[in-house]
């Protein structure tokens, strides 16, 4: 029988540490709670991360890594399905990594890198969903011309960068809970998805409202 080898500290680190940024969020989590959170001494956390910042930069790096794979499937959506499907796993990966949407203006203050980094997010964000649009008239899903199309874009990167910190206002003490994550994601995907719908083919209109009347009643 072969034993699985012990995970190494670094990894570790930030996973616990994104599990409390994501709970508490992120300016009110020190490195002395994640050190006391992990059972090691803070000179241990120290070694592997020596400032806060530098956590909050590796998991931004996963997340970004992440989030750009993601967006290539942008370029494979024909239909009012695909999109739902896209923008469902666009918001679940949003939620992994929430201490950055739910705190982003404080930490784009404080961390230049971070404030470089995520005007990237949003122009991969923009291109994706532009191709999505494309790809939607492409497969007769919906009419738009391109001014349109990328005031519509626009917008549905708006609603995908800050949603979460809508919910978190709207109820901030329920939203942002693991048990919540199912109707928040939901809520998201159908008003993102909700601007597009002017423009639908009246066969895809009637289905992005079907598949949003499905998941109000989950």
């Amino acid at each position: 029988m072969t034993t699985k080898k012990p995970r190494r500290t670094a990894e570790r680190i930030l996973e616990v540490t994104l599990d409390l940024f994501n709970r508490f969020g992120e300016p009110n989590v020190s490195t002395t709670l994640i050190s006391a959170e992990l059972g090691i001494s803070p000179g241990n956390l120290y070694y592997h991360y020596p400032a806060k910042d530098e956590l909050i930069n590796a998991l931004f790096d996963r997340y970004e890594k992440a989030l750009n794979e993601l967006l290539l499937a942008a370029e494979d959506v024909r239909n009012v399905e695909d999109a739902w499907l896209f923008f469902h796993m666009l918001f679940e990966l949003i939620w992994g990594y929430r201490f950055l949407y739910r705190d982003l203006n404080d930490l784009l203050s404080k961390n230049r890198r971070l404030e470089t980094h995520f005007q990237f997010v949003l122009k991969h964000k923009s291109r994706a969903v532009e191709s999505l649009l494309t790809g939607l008239a492409r497969g007769s899903a919906m009419r738009l011309d391109k001014l349109d199309a990328a005031a519509t874009a626009t917008a549905m990167v708006v609603v995908l960068t800050y949603w979460l910190s809508y919910e978190y206002v709207r109820e901030p003490r329920k939203a942002l809970e693991p048990e919540h994550a199912a109707a928040t994601l939901a809520r998201g995907a159908g008003h993102v998805l909700s601007l597009v719908s002017p423009y639908l083919e009246p066969a895809a209109r009637d289905h992005l409202q079907k598949l949003s009347n499905a998941y109000r009643q989950q």
